[in-house]
């Protein structure tokens, strides 16, 4: 599994998570992976964090660690992981990584770090004509 994040200024960290992802894990990936990620694309204060309902996500621990960061957390609906901005990039990312077919698992983290990194800060940047078509697709149950 991976986990990643980004903002329009571009991506933060991606990372292999090797086991089975939990509540604390999840904070210390977070930690050790969010912070140095805001800082190094310069994110000035009153940046919105946004993840969706995983119950690793939404437990006491994980909100009241938040809270105690001071981060700013956008509220998000309980059945809409699939609107998740993050999921074009999981997507893409995909896509980039079966193009170069890894023979192992050594190549396959080394390829998904490099086409992280690679791909273009056009494609961080939800545009609002994009997104409201694809709100109305949703709603439309399409």
């Amino acid at each position: 599994m991976l986990w990643g994040c980004f903002s329009a200024k571009g991506q933060g960290r991606l990372i292999r998570v090797k086991e089975r992802m939990n509540g604390a894990m999840y904070r210390e990936i977070l930690s050790d992976n969010l912070l140095p990620s805001a800082r190094a694309l310069k994110m000035k204060r009153g940046w919105v964090f946004q993840h969706d309902n995983d119950p690793k996500h939404t437990a006491r621990a994980t909100k009241e660690w938040l809270r105690k960061k001071h981060f700013k957390v956008l509220e998000w609906l309980s059945q809409s992981p699939d609107l998740n901005p993050i999921e074009n990039l999981w997507r893409e990312l995909k896509v980039r990584v079966a193009q170069r077919q890894p023979q192992n698992i050594t190549a396959l983290e080394e390829i998904c770090m490099e086409e992280w990194a690679k791909i273009p800060a056009t494609r961080l940047v939800v545009r609002p004509v994009e997104a409201f078509k694809w709100f109305v697709m949703v709603l439309q149950g399409s």
